[in-house]
């Protein structure tokens, strides 16, 4: 699909979508931040050697600029411009107080050759890398304990070829986890925007351990068989916004962690005060937003509204096992649409697999407090499929002003949960039919004296 033709489309469900517009801010308790931090000293990458041909290999030119501009980190910062061409690299790491600028006809092209893609450390939280144990491949653009961080352009391409690393996978002869477009690691004030990441080997962008990040006006594509290729991955990150994005790939559009079992309990690290907003896309293998299944160092506090996804595996899903301990809780979503969608809502207490075999069995996860309001879907297959687990039920999951054009005979399957619900069609479940209160809910005003708490 044209770039031209996805931005139309985005906009037409938008106008659907509540009464935010696309270009607005949010107004939550997430931090004024922008991409038009002015930087007194700016070099482009064609004076470092680069050559925007897609075949000569700019891997060292990305390094020398960045390392040239180190000098300006404490003069105001710096800027780096990638002009219009399609630049070839390997993978390279950012500074602090850097804006990395790429022209509306800049395309970043990351190498087919993994060796450009060297192998780093696991992460604590996860022990291993997440798909094989021991190091994982560093992202095309990566950074570790940085502050002050722009990316962003005139919707410029960062574009990870990414379909050589799926045969690798599908085929099961990699020797390392793939890597990420982007990741930032125990980083401070990071904007990405106005950008389109295509084709990511693994999920796309990875704040992890960071705060104050702003996600906005960004496209993110991938096929949708293409594998485990999510989108956006705050994990073990707070203060974080997500606004104003269309997503199409081949899992989880959207998708909250914090790490993994007993290296996630250990580091207790949790996400927390998230916002995501007037997001529009299609999932067709995983869910439009999800949570965990790396949830072991906890999940709260996060607000989504304005919502509109189609063709769909899953709407809304929350993803645990025992084994992962942690908690998913004072989760508030609100104003969905959704079309053509397998499971509207899925809660799911037996999903994934284990780092190794030193997890705990009896260490079981906490869902609880848990809102979904003002959601309309049409042509949905299943209502809901929440399950919990036994001998730790679920709670608080409550559901208010919820109507789905469902078309199986058998709209919810629930098991190991309770809460509330009003005004839902097709009528809920026996254990969520008790009346919606909020003395047992996680309602708008309680998101609204969070937000008040946070601004203070």
């Amino acid at each position: 699909m044209k770039r031209s033709a996805v931005l139309l489309e985005t906009l037409m469900i938008l106008a659907t979508v509540g009464q935010s517009s696309w270009a607005a801010l949010s107004t939550s308790s997430c931090k004024e931040m922008g991409s038009s931090t002015y930087r007194p000293h700016t070099v482009t990458v064609t004076e470092f050697g680069a050559v925007g041909d897609g075949v000569t290999l700019n891997t060292k030119a990305f390094q020398n600029a960045i390392f040239y501009l180190h000098s300006f980190a404490d003069k105001g910062g710096a800027q780096l411009f990638v002009p219009a061409g399609k630049w070839l690299t390997g993978s390279f790491s950012l500074i602090s107080h850097l804006t990395i600028s790429l022209d509306k006809d800049a395309v970043i092209i990351g190498s087919m050759d993994s060796s450009d893609w060297p192998v780093i450390d696991p992460l604590p939280s996860y022990g291993r890398g997440r798909e094989l144990p021991g190091g994982r491949h560093q992202s095309l653009i990566h950074g570790s304990n940085l502050t002050d961080v722009i990316i962003t352009g005139g919707n410029g391409t960062i574009n990870g070829q990414g379909s050589v690393w799926w045969d690798w996978f599908n085929n099961h002869i990699l020797n390392y986890t793939r890597p990420h477009l982007i990741e930032l690691i125990y980083s401070t004030g990071v904007v990405i925007s106005n950008l389109t990441f295509i084709n990511s080997p693994f999920w796309a962008i990875h704040p992890v351990y960071c705060s104050q990040v702003l996600i906005q006006n960004v496209t993110i594509l991938a096929p949708p068989d293409s594998p485990n290729t999510d989108g956006i991955d705050p994990d073990s990150s707070s203060n974080v916004c997500i606004e104003d994005c269309y997503i199409s790939t081949g899992d989880d559009l959207i998708v909250i962690k914090s790490g993994w079992d007993e290296y996630g309990i250990s580091y207790a690290h949790p996400s927390s005060n998230i916002s995501i907003r007037r997001i529009v896309g299609e999932a067709k293998s995983g869910a439009g937003i999800a949570f965990g299944s790396e949830m072991s160092g906890g999940i709260s506090d996060v607000e989504a509204e304005d919502i509109s996804l189609f063709n769909s595996l899953y709407g809304i899903r929350i993803k645990t096992s025992p084994g992962r301990g942690g908690y998913v809780q004072y989760i508030h979503i609100s104003n969905v649409v959704l079309n053509n969608v397998n499971i509207a809502i899925g809660i799911t207490g037996q999903y994934g697999e284990h780092p190794d075999e030193n997890f705990d069995p009896n260490a079981l996860p906490i869902i609880k407090m848990i809102t979904l309001e003002d959601i309309k879907g049409t042509n949905i297959k299943h209502a809901g499929t929440l399950e919990g687990i036994q001998g730790d039920n679920f709670s608080s999951i409550c559901l208010f002003n919820v109507h789905l054009n469902v078309t199986s005979s058998s709209p919810w399957q629930c098991s190991y949960i309770q809460g509330s619900s009003n005004l839902v069609s097709p009528e809920s479940c026996e254990p969520l039919r008790n009346p919606y209160q909020t003395s047992v809910c996680y309602t708008a005003n309680h998101v609204r004296t969070q937000n008040l708490v946070q601004a203070a």
